[in-house]
């Protein structure tokens, strides 16, 4: 499986942001990490589909074996799939 290219779109229409991922889960909690919460995710090359996410982040501890650097309190984001619609 090969990469893919998801542009993020707002109101209908393309921005200049673009994640890459394999899935368009991993690309949705890329644009939710970056605090977006409403995430429609256009397909680059073709199927004409745009992934609707909802998108939150939360402040939590980090990780047990995190390195040292990383602060006490990271966030992390989450997202839920509501539907694919079809252009």
């Amino acid at each position: 499986m090969s990469k893919k290219y998801f542009v993020l779109m707002d109101g209908g229409n393309d921005t200049s942001q673009v994640f890459a991922s394999k899935q368009p889960r991993g690309a949705a909690l890329k644009a939710a990490s970056r605090g977006e919460t409403d995430i429609h995710l256009r397909e680059r090359g073709g199927g004409g589909r745009v992934h609707v996410f909802k998108g939150w982040r939360a402040q939590v501890d980090k990780p047990a074996n995190g390195p040292a650097w990383l602060p006490d309190k990271v966030w992390k984001a989450n997202v839920k799939k509501i539907r694919v619609d079809h252009l």
